[in-house]
């Protein structure tokens, strides 16, 4: 796997910065306007936007020192805005770093904005995935970052605990498309873990299920995620723990919060092995055996053995349970990658005197 060059990895960092440094929103609209207009021998502002439809909005005198202040710093925004694209542009025209497709990225700009990552909300799934070239600094393969759908994660008993909320998740949804709707969970037909709209395009929300088995096949009402409910899922606490910023490379950059990529190979080795065998299984699995290999070999690429190494003794020591899935997991990858896997997480044990007693030996 090959490492982006240092100049690129420097300008990632700068975007990350600057986008998390950068004011979470505006009172308007960084698509339109100030202008200045005459009225009777005296200079106004006005805000125009020229999209769904030119429209214009009174602001305030010219002269009045608070609206001028205002005025500057928007056009600070958008100046940095104007900035921040094109460094996402030099990133994936040069650098060969993935960008989403344009619908996801609105959809993840949407629910950021309305206060999603504030919320201690994670994106997962692919989309996190497809963040982690310009986060490691390296080439991921295309093909592996393909997706049709959106999903965030976030503990129970931090919905319940922020004393906040998104607003309702419907409408931020149908302000990017219309026809999102929700799907009636197929338990509890009056909560909504999924939306989705006319092209089958889906939205999931997702929380950790560390009780019974009994609430998998139930949605969890989540306070904090404006009238939607989450899929309790096990596994997922692991793979939330201690996430990390970065930016998912879309317009101008839009900060997000990721699980750290270790817990994400580790995640994946353990989910593809739980997945069922029919098709769309199949399908999956080889999904997640790809991802979980590349992440383990862009670690190795990255130096990152350590942070592999601490937390595979974490999953590894959870428990029989965990071990089977982990080692099934390993079993399940083609020849090549097993072995690139399995000599990786051994050098990651050795780098940080970690002794797993019986590891690999019914891999």
């Amino acid at each position: 796997m090959k490492e982006i060059d240092l100049v690129y990895r420097t300008m990632f960092a700068e975007l990350v910065q600057r986008s998390l440094d950068a004011p979470f929103e505006t009172e308007f609209s960084t698509a339109g306007n100030f202008v200045r207009v005459p009225v009777k021998g005296r200079d106004y502002w006005y805000f125009e936007e020229t999209q769904p439809k030119k429209s214009r909005k009174y602001v305030g005198p010219a002269d009045d020192p608070d609206i001028a202040k205002r005025v500057d710093t928007f056009q600070h925004i958008k100046d940095d805005l104007r900035s921040r694209r094109k460094l996402v542009s030099t990133l994936t025209r040069e650098a060969g770093l993935v960008a989403p497709e344009r619908f996801t990225g609105a959809i993840v700009e949407a629910l950021g904005h309305a206060g999603i990552f504030r919320l201690r909300g994670v994106l997962v799934g692919t989309v996190a995935f497809q963040t982690y070239g310009g986060l490691l600094g390296v080439k991921l393969p295309g093909a592996s970052l393909q997706t049709g759908d959106a999903d965030f994660a976030q503990h129970y008993s931090i919905s319940a605990e922020v004393q906040d909320s998104l607003p309702p998740i419907i409408e931020i949804l149908r302000d990017v498309d219309p026809t999102f709707r929700p799907v009636p969970h197929r338990s509890d037909p009056m909560r909504a873990t999924q939306f989705e709209n006319s092209a089958r395009y889906k939205v999931e929300f997702l929380t950790p299920n560390r009780g019974s088995d009994e609430y998998t096949d139930h949605a969890s009402p989540m306070p904090a995620l404006g009238g939607a409910s989450a899929q309790p899922l096990r596994v997922l606490d692991f793979l939330i723990h201690d996430p990390v910023r970065t930016v998912l490379l879309h317009r101008s950059g839009v900060p997000v919060v990721v699980p750290a990529p270790e817990r994400y190979a580790i995640h994946k080795l353990i989910v593809a092995s739980r997945r069922q065998s029919d098709a769309n299984g199949g399908a999956k699995r080889e999904k997640d055996l790809h991802q979980a290999s590349l992440m383990v070999e862009a670690l190795r690429t990255t130096r990152r053995l350590d942070e592999l190494g601490y937390a595979f003794e974490e999953a590894f020591n959870r428990g029989p349970s965990w071990r089977e899935a982990i080692e099934k997991g390993l079993r399940l990858l083609p020849d090549k990658p097993r072995e690139l896997t399995k000599t990786t997480i051994k050098e990651a044990l050795v780098s940080t005197g970690i002794d797993l007693e019986g590891f690999t030996d019914n891999v």
